[in-house]
């Protein structure tokens, strides 16, 4: 059996053993970072288990992805959680451009902007490579200005680190209308996307010589999930990677029992974050309400005893969807009859409304 043979058969064996693997990964890597976050989670006032519970769901969502965007698509859209927006910076030859953003009144120049890293804030994450709270006025002030001063004056910036090296940024605050900024829950966050993304790495480069992966001719040797991010001001220079997004059939509204398709490309992609996004939104009702669910179910009236909630969540779903879209997908109120009445509009009772 000649060497290359031999190398062939360990390379198949190593990919089908993480495969079967990362199930119990997954796990493991959850209970790993929460074993060391958690007792700080626990001890700040007004955490509790269900606190923790519902952390530990954004993180196994995170962990859901399959590739690398996803998987940083989804820490961001968990972001909201736990701020009022958030956006991620890509750091390369010491410059940091943005990727993304969430929570923001438009998404016009985030992915063009160029972070100041002199400022004193990115200064001392990229030094110490921990998450750094602090005053607005030590961030990039032409950032502050373009996107707005947070309502508290307080910012939160947390390194995203791959392969020891600080590989991107992430940017939150409380928003310019004053939600909450949990900079524990974030720090968790994003160190659960950091692990995760090694994992992939490492079964992408076990399997690469299984199922080859096409590459940029100046890719690096470690997989860089930011490999094709490129500022729109040098998008004509460089090569943009695209990734399809899958036609995928859905439940439209109950009501209609008609069938929606989400569109390929962007707005397709829209349409799958409004619905992860409804989805997210019912279950921390169902985690905070546990006991008012299973009565609402009994007595048939879900929408009176969660009304409050229900509303609070619609509010915050039309705020992000409402305009884009994914607004005829009517998600939130599918995820509502889905979720939370269990496929049986007439547990919500006669007060319910679309």
């Amino acid at each position: 059996m000649s060497e290359n043979h031999v190398e062939e058969v360990v390379r198949n064996a190593v990919a089908q053993l993480l495969e079967r693997q990362l199930p119990n990964l997954r796990e493991s890597l959850v209970k790993q970072i929460l074993a060391e976050v958690g007792p700080v989670l626990a001890g700040k006032s007004g955490q509790s288990g269900d606190a923790i519970a519902a952390l530990q769901r954004a993180v196994s969502a995170i962990q859901e992805g399959t590739t690398q965007k996803e998987i940083l698509r989804e820490l961001l859209d968990n972001t909201v959680l736990y701020s009022g927006r958030a956006m991620l910076f890509v750091v390369k030859n010491g410059a940091a451009s943005g990727w993304h953003g969430t929570g923001f009144s438009g998404n016009d120049g985030i992915k063009d902007f160029m972070l100041d890293m002199g400022c004193a804030l990115a200064s001392r994450v990229i030094q110490t490579r921990n998450a750094q709270a602090a005053n607005a006025s030590e961030f990039d002030q032409q950032f502050i200005s373009k996107f707005g001063h947070p309502a508290d004056g307080k910012v939160l910036l947390l390194p995203l680190l791959l392969k020891d090296k600080v590989s991107a940024l992430v940017y939150a605050d409380a928003g310019t209308e004053g939600a909450t900024l949990d900079v524990a829950a974030l720090d968790v966050l994003v160190r659960a996307t950091s692990a995760w993304l090694e994992v992939i790495s490492q079964r992408k480069h076990a399997a690469k010589e299984v199922v080859p992966e096409p590459e940029m001719h100046t890719a690096p040797a470690v997989n860089d999930p930011f490999a094709t991010h490129t500022p729109i001001h040098t998008q004509a220079q460089a090569q943009i990677e695209v990734e399809p997004a899958p036609a995928v059939a859905m439940a439209a509204a109950a009501a209609s029992g008609a069938a929606i398709s989400i569109p390929a490309g962007e707005d397709g992609e829209v349409h799958r974050k409004a619905q992860r996004f409804a989805r997210l939104l019912m279950d921390e009702i169902k985690l905070y309400n546990q006991a008012k669910v299973s009565e609402g179910r009994k007595h048939k009236d879900l929408y009176d005893r969660l009304k409050e909630d229900i509303e609070k969540s619609r509010a915050t779903y039309q705020k992000r969807y409402g305009n884009s879209a994914a607004a005829a997908g009517d998600y939130f109120n599918q995820e509502l009859i889905r979720s939370l009445a269990e496929d049986d509009v007439s547990l919500l009772g006669n007060n319910f409304r679309r």
